[in-house]
């Protein structure tokens, strides 16, 4: 996925998925109350507040009105990786 904030577009990895927010794996540095723009591959795009960060390990970031269409998908996405983690064991 790729993430723009105030000042760069930068790529990282989405873990520990939630409905409410994520952690993004990424070297580089944001600040915590910071707005970002996530996009994701499929297409589903989503604005988020930092809330912490880990430096150069990533940041914890907090979806704003994570609802509707929006809600839907990243609740598809969290089956989707329930499944797989599932099938993995």
């Amino acid at each position: 996925m790729r993430w723009e904030g105030v000042l760069e577009q930068k790529e990282g990895t989405i873990v520990d998925l939630s409905i409410n927010g994520c952690f993004i794996l990424t070297a580089h540095l944001v600040e915590t109350g910071e707005l970002i723009r996530l996009e994701m591959e499929n297409s589903l795009v989503l604005w988020g507040e930092v809330v912490y960060q880990v430096e150069e390990m990533g940041f914890g970031l907090r979806f704003n009105a994570a609802l509707g269409e929006e809600g839907q998908q990243i609740a598809r996405l969290i089956e989707e990786q329930k499944k797989r983690d599932q099938a993995g064991k």
